[in-house]
């Protein structure tokens, strides 16, 4: 896959920085990291340049992540609240539980909307929710960009500056998204333990 990235990138330039990172908020899978930091190197070989290759990438995650938060507004958190009240039995959830998490988002889902935009694969799930709370699509859209612009600049900048090394920031970027999984996974441990025991007192 990454082969394919780099071939599609050199053939189209900005359109094709644009679309392989639509792609990837669409289809989380796809490594932006590969995308942004080779479209970094690019700028050291060829016209493009650092400034319009983040611009189309952040055009590019801002448009999947739209498509994403538009999925979300279809599975609404109401739709959902109907089928845990007839089969939420089973996984332990009640009537109001996913209300009181959409509620939730709403107060701050708008630091996790940016944060998120940060930490691979969870950085294309986030729109999800995002759209099932009914957040502010203006909103939403404000803290997706800064938070997207915020990664892309970073990767893409880091590409141009190592150049024909730049295979080595991904190196790195496995390192970062083990250290954030592990993190997330201890966290939602952390808390199953704490509703468990909470349910048993």
């Amino acid at each position: 896959m990454q082969n394919w990235i780099i071939s599609f990138m050199e053939q189209h330039g900005y359109f094709g920085v644009f679309l392989m990172i639509f792609l990837e908020n669409i289809f989380p899978p796809i490594p932006s990291e590969v995308i942004l930091t080779f479209g970094g190197f690019m700028t050291t070989r060829t016209q493009l340049s650092p400034a319009l290759v983040i611009l189309f990438a952040t055009a590019g995650s801002v448009a999947g992540a739209a498509v994403l938060y538009a999925i979300g507004r279809l599975c609404s958190v109401d739709r959902l609240e109907s089928i845990v009240s007839r089969w939420g039995g089973m996984l332990r959830l009640k009537s109001g539980d996913l209300t009181k998490a959409g509620d939730w988002f709403q107060r701050y889902g708008y630091r996790a909307v940016f944060f998120c935009r940060t930490i691979p694969l969870i950085r294309s799930l986030i729109s999800i929710p995002a759209g099932m709370s009914k957040m502010s699509f203006s909103l939403f859209m404000i803290f997706t960009c800064l938070g997207t612009l915020i990664w892309n600049s970073i990767l893409v900048l880091l590409g141009a500056y190592f150049g024909n090394s730049w295979n080595r920031i991904l190196e790195w970027m496995e390192i970062y998204a083990e250290i954030i999984y592990v993190i997330i996974i201890a966290a939602a441990v952390i808390m199953v333990i704490y509703l468990i025991r909470r349910k048993r007192r």
